[in-house]
C-alpha cells in the first residue's frame, strides 16, 4: 500500500534524492520549514518504509568500470531450486547491478557493469558453470543517454 504524503513530505523527498548529504538546515530551508519538524518528518518516513537507506553514488567510468551490458535471460528451467541457485549466483555477483524477473519472451534481464568485454565473459563463463541457462543474449550499452535514481515524487 502506498505512503500517504503531503506537499511537505514530497519536498523533503526530493531534497533527499537530490543531494542526501545536505545538511537538516538546508532541507529545511529548501522546503520552506523549520528544522525539527523536517527531522521528524525524515525520521517518519524512515519508520514507515519510504525511505530505506542512504548511499553515496559512484562514477562507474572514473572506476575503471567502462562497459555496461544489459543481459537477457531465457531458462527451461522454472522450478523452485533452479530458481533459488540462479538468484544465489546473481546475487554474490558485486558486477550485477540490477536484476528482473520479467513477464514475456524473456524470463530475466541484468544490468552488468565490468571494466571491459573480457571481464564480462569471465562473469558469463562463471555464471553458466554455477547455473544452467537455456540462452543468453547479452547487449552493450554504447551510451548512457540517462540514469538516475531520483523517484518522481
Amino acid at each position: 500500500m502506498p505512503a500517504r504524503l503531503d506537499a511537505t513530505d514530497r519536498k523533503i523527498l526530493a531534497e533527499l534524492q537530490r543531494d542526501a548529504a545536505q545538511s537538516l538546515d538546508e532541507i529545511a530551508k529548501a522546503v520552506g520549514a523549520s528544522k525539527t519538524p523536517v527531522w521528524n518528518r525524515i525520521r517518519k518516513l524512515r519508520e514507515r518504509g519510504v525511505i530505506t537507506r542512504q548511499t553515496v553514488l559512484l562514477d562507474a567510468e572514473a572506476l575503471g568500470l567502462e562497459a555496461c551490458f544489459f543481459v537477457l535471460i531465457r531458462t527451461s528451467e522454472h522450478e523452485p531450486g533452479w530458481q533459488q541457485s540462479f538468484l544465489e549466483a546473481i546475487r554474490e555477483r558485486p558486477e550485477v547491478l540490477e536484476a528482473h524477473r520479467l513477464a514475456g519472451e524473456i524470463d530475466y534481464i541484468l544490468k552488468v557493469r565490468v571494466p571491459n568485454a573480457r571481464a564480462y565473459d569471465r562473469f558469463y563463463q562463471s555464471l553458466i558453470a554455477e547455473v544452467r541457462i537455456h540462452n543468453v543474449t547479452a547487449l552493450l550499452s554504447m551510451e548512457e543517454i540517462k540514469s538516475t535514481t531520483i523517484l518522481p515524487v
